[in-house]
């Protein structure tokens, strides 16, 4: 996994776990890996991940079994979504928004670029 320098790396970790949960490869209610083994995977401190298990379990993302690991809750994918989608609207599309204003970009060119983005990827 390559990091960023503009989030925290426990953060970016978090996201790689939502992002697997979301893309149901970590299905909901299933055991994860461990934070030792997210560990190796990632190339990261142990306690790196283990930050990031006490965010998502804070978040209800995952959820620990004494003595069997860390798991995806139930519903997990559905609170990613919504929280992923109040993040854009709320933190990134304001931007988007003020920046096609000050390059006079009409929002229906921004609709047909949206269009031609979703043909060119259903296919």
């Amino acid at each position: 996994m390559d990091f960023n320098n503009t989030q925290a790396i426990y953060l970016q970790i978090a996201d790689y776990v939502c992002d697997k949960i979301q893309l149901t490869i970590w299905p909901e209610d299933e055991k994860i890996p461990s934070v030792r083994e997210l560990a190796i995977m990632l190339e990261v401190n142990p306690n790196t991940v283990m930050r990031s298990y006490e965010y998502l379990q804070n978040q209800e993302i995952i959820y620990t079994k004494r003595g069997m690991g860390y798991f995806a809750q139930l519903n997990a994918a559905k609170k990613i979504l919504k929280s992923r989608q109040d993040q854009f609207m709320n933190e990134e599309l304001p931007l988007l928004l003020k920046k096609m204003q000050l390059l006079n970009i009409p929002v229906n060119d921004l609709q047909n670029r949206y269009q031609q983005f979703i043909d060119k990827n259903i296919s």
